[in-house]
């Protein structure tokens, strides 16, 4: 069901959106043009003329959805966002932005530093350009997966981390100085063995051999012993810093803005709290022992080479000195190459977790072929930097032999030289040989340490620069309580102040304006895409700060309200309602985790959703499993308005939460939104005019200002926007 196309414009991109219109049959503008069908929008409001749906995905799969003069007129907002733009040309369009052509077509825009290069039945390599409407990537640490930190914030994490453990560090640190201690024993043990045991056994006095036996059993034993106490020590501490860390990681992405979110993928945390700790736990478990060990066996055996014969010692440590600059030369180029391994591994994760969440889109748009080229350029990718990674050890590794080989030589041939004229004894010349090999035998050892270190040396950067990233909405640092509720209605008056606008991108998206909702109105919000409605509702939400002005509730600023207060006070629901994995009960109490049984149930009873709760598997008890899936979409926004009941908030913004339902699902939501609705102050996000029947009053919206703002009664019976649109609307249903 069509009529003539209605010109719509996007909602000013955000960090990572993407926006476009589609029409049928007709063409949409977005971060690409398209022609087909049905077109979809990505991040941004996707709109048009028809009832067709295109998908997109990035992290997380949404559906965009256009929709105009229909069964019910309006525009409709998308929920998902693709991180890297690009075009392809097919039967069926992908959900990435640019270019397509076909029977069905999706665009979406992203803030990627990667595109998907022309699709004609096949995909190319992925060649960095700059998203649409916006600058190249190399300057955005978001798109490089290199956030900033402050100088020397590695250091201060790992110190962090262990100083809280310092005593079991020292307890581990002297197991093994011990262990060093008995290990190193040896040598001198076999000079004493050569020099005076032998001599001694030739004339009939076994006691010194027997001491050497004795005692060379006991060193070895104690090694063992002393190894046991170590490993057993510093697993503690190791596995004590990776739960600290990941708990460190997971706080603190909760605790960051939402705009951090819509800018770094859910994929790149996922790699920094399991693919990073994974190294940094390798380092703690193995590097650190050999370190140590390397260390104290090189402090020991100098001092013991030096003690023997000055000559002798005096030539192993300077033949440290090209191993030394081998080290520097080997950190100085495997830091790089694993901070490219560690952002390589990272957009593997994107992709998959991507692809995983998006399978619908997928498998709908035929994306499979296109994928499988895609995450099989980023797997080559991670593969070669992993490659150059084993490149440089081995390098690392043979130079290092080579070294301590010519040194063993020249010093060996050299003491043979000096016992054969008789100014060194042999026992120390076998000594000093098997120091010497104990001396060198770790330079492999150190390597392996060196190859460790260096991928958790680039993993904590990585970490490190994710834990210095601020909120961009700060918690209030003096919290002020929001006043006694007055009247015995649960609403609060809110007053924009002088309020306006803009992303970090750039782009004024609110101009200044100032709006009061007296308490207890239910007001609907409707406009063109692009015109600033759920801009508006994020304010409310304090998902965002405004960049001028002031947002108040009950005349208290939202920045000088406690976190929890605000959020008891300020419900949204959005258009997907999301559900966690767990129960129906779990997921209603979500609005009230001290809630009762009784107080769960009774709010789904108010809301209409306990005959459909009471037909599961289990009711209330029964697993919605992974966002809700065993439920339909109608199902999960009354479980979400159950939810914002039983939170009992003072303001409840609704963004689209109709939008995605079916008619009788809808109807069932409206029903619904009576009893949530019922004396709260509420903003309702609305494209389809049945859900704006239930407002006390309407603002219209255009390019961020209020253009028009009376009860439905009233703009109905005018000549503006809002009575076009309803005529639209009506002939639709005729």
């Amino acid at each position: 069901m069509t009529s003539s196309p209605t010109t719509t414009t996007d909602d000013p991109p955000g960090p990572d959106d993407g926006g476009g219109t589609g029409a049928e049959p007709g063409a949409g503008t977005g971060a690409g043009t398209l022609t087909g069908d049905g077109a979809g929008a990505g991040d941004g409001d996707g709109t048009g003329v028809g009832t067709d749906v295109g998908t997109g995905a990035r992290d997380r799969a949404g559906t965009r959805a256009g929709t105009g003069v229909g069964p019910d007129a309006g525009d409709q907002p998308a929920t998902g966002v693709v991180d890297r733009p690009g075009t392809e040309a097919g039967d069926h369009a992908g959900t990435e932005a640019g270019t397509a052509l076909g029977d069905h077509a999706g665009t979406g825009g992203g803030h990627g530093a990667e595109a998907r290069a022309t699709t004609a039945g096949a995909a190319a390599v992925p060649v960095p350009v700059p998203g649409p409407g916006e600058a190249a990537s190399d300057g955005d640490p978001f798109a490089q997966d290199a956030l900033p930190a402050p100088p020397g914030a590695t250091g201060a994490l790992l110190r962090s981390l262990l100083s809280a453990r310092r005593g079991r560090v020292v307890v581990a640190a002297l197991f093994l100085l011990l262990q060093q201690a008995a290990v190193q024993a040896g040598p001198l043990l076999v000079a004493y063995a050569i020099d005076r045991g032998v001599p001694a056994f030739r004339a009939d006095d076994n006691g010194p051999l027997i001491a050497v036996a004795v005692g060379y059993l006991f060193c070895a034993a104690g090694a063992g012993v002393f190894q046991y106490a170590f490993i057993r020590a510093s697993a503690r501490v190791n596995q004590d810093v990776l739960l600290d860390l990941r708990g460190r990681i997971f706080r603190h992405a909760q605790a960051l803005s939402v705009d951090f979110h819509e800018r770094y993928t859910s994929g790149r945390l996922i790699s920094r709290s399991t693919t990073d700790v994974e190294s940094l736990r390798e380092l703690l478990a193995e590097g650190l022992q050999e370190l140590i060990g390397v260390i104290l066996a090189f402090v020991y055996i100098s001092a013991m080479l030096l003690y023997l014969d000055l000559g002798i010692g005096g030539l192993a440590v300077l033949s440290f000195v090209p191993l030394y600059a081998l080290v520097r030369l080997y950190q100085h180029r495997a830091g790089a190459i694993f901070g490219k391994r560690s952002t390589a591994i990272a957009a593997v994760i994107v992709k998959f977790a991507e692809t995983m969440n998006g399978i619908r889109p997928v498998r709908a748009f035929r994306r499979e072929r296109a994928n499988d080229a895609d995450f099989h350029a980023l797997n080559h990718h991670h593969e070669r930097t992993n490659g150059d990674a084993i490149l440089e050890m081995a390098r690392y590794v043979i130079g290092s032999r080579l070294t301590a080989n010519v040194a063993v030589a020249g010093i060996v041939l050299w003491g043979a030289f000096r016992v054969a004229d008789g100014t060194l004894a042999l026992g120390v010349l076998a000594a000093s040989v098997l120091f010497l090999r104990r001396l060198y035998d770790p330079i492999d050892r150190l390597g392996m340490f060196l190859n460790s270190y260096q991928s958790a040396a680039a993993s904590l950067e990585k970490i490190a620069g994710l834990l210095a990233q601020t909120p961009s909405v700060p918690d209030a640092t003096s919290p002020r309580p929001l006043p006694e509720l007055t009247g015995g209605q649960p609403g609060r008056e809110v007053v924009f102040d002088a309020v306006s606008f803009s992303y970090r991108t750039g782009g004024e998206v609110l101009p200044r304006f100032d709006l009061t909702l007296p308490a207890g109105q239910t007001v609907a919000v409707v406009g063109s895409t692009g015109a600033g409605k759920s801009t508006l509702a994020k304010l409310l939400a304090r998902f965002y700060d405004p960049t001028e002005g002031r947002v108040l509730l009950d005349g208290t600023d939202l920045r000088d309200l406690d976190t929890p207060e605000l959020r008891r006070g300020v419900v949204m629901v959005t258009q997907e309602a999301f559900l966690f994995s767990g129960t129906v009960a779990e997921n209603i109490a979500i609005g009230r985790p001290d809630a009762s049984r009784d107080d769960i149930e009774r709010a789904a009873k108010a809301i209409g959703a306990h005959d459909f709760i009471s037909r599961l598997p289990e009711g209330y008890d029964t697993d919605v499993r992974k966002r809700g899936g065993r439920i339909s979409a109608g199902q999960r926004q009354l479980v979400a308005f159950a939810r914002a009941l039983l939170a009992d908030p003072s303001v409840l913004i609704l963004d689209e939460a109709t939008s995605s339902l079916d008619i009788p699902g809808e109807r069932a939501v409206q029903r619904a939104m009576d009893t949530v609705l019922a004396g709260r102050t509420a903003v309702v996000i609305a494209h389809r005019l049945s859900t704006v029947e239930i407002a006390d009053r309407v603002l219209v919206m255009e390019h961020g200002r209020v253009v028009e703002d009376g009860s439905p009664a009233e703009l109905i019976g005018g000549v503006g926007r809002f009575a076009g649109l309803h005529r639209a609307w009506r002939d639709s249903l005729a």
